[in-house]
C-alpha cells in the first residue's frame, strides 16, 4: 500500500484560497504562535515565500523573519502577505 505525506495533503488543501482561509483561522484560535505556523504552511503551498515575496512586494529576508517562530509582524507586513496569498481579515461577533 502506497502511502502519501500528511505535507503533500495539506499543501494540495492550502492551495486553494478557501480552505487556506478557514485553516489559518482555526490557527489564530489556537494563538499567535499556532498562527504564524500555519501561515508559513500557507506560504508554502501556494508557492514558497520567494513568490509570496515578490506577490507581497516585501523583501524575501523580511519575509522570513516575519513567519519564523520568533515572528512579530507588523499589520501592514501582514496585511500585504495575506492579500498576495488571496485571503483578507475578517472579523466577526464572539
Amino acid at each position: 500500500m502506497k502511502t502519501v505525506s500528511y505535507k503533500k495533503i495539506l499543501d494540495k488543501k492550502l492551495a486553494d484560497p478557501d480552505q487556506a482561509a478557514e485553516y489559518l483561522t482555526a490557527c489564530y484560535a489556537e494563538g499567535p504562535e499556532v498562527f504564524l505556523v500555519g501561515l508559513r504552511d500557507v506560504v508554502e503551498a501556494q508557492g514558497g515565500v520567494a513568490r509570496a515575496a515578490e506577490l507581497s512586494k516585501l523583501n524575501r529576508e523580511s519575509l522570513y523573519r516575519l513567519i519564523s517562530r520568533r515572528g512579530n509582524p507588523r499589520l501592514s507586513s501582514l496585511d500585504a502577505v495575506l492579500t498576495a496569498l488571496g485571503l483578507k481579515v475578517t472579523f466577526a461577533a464572539a
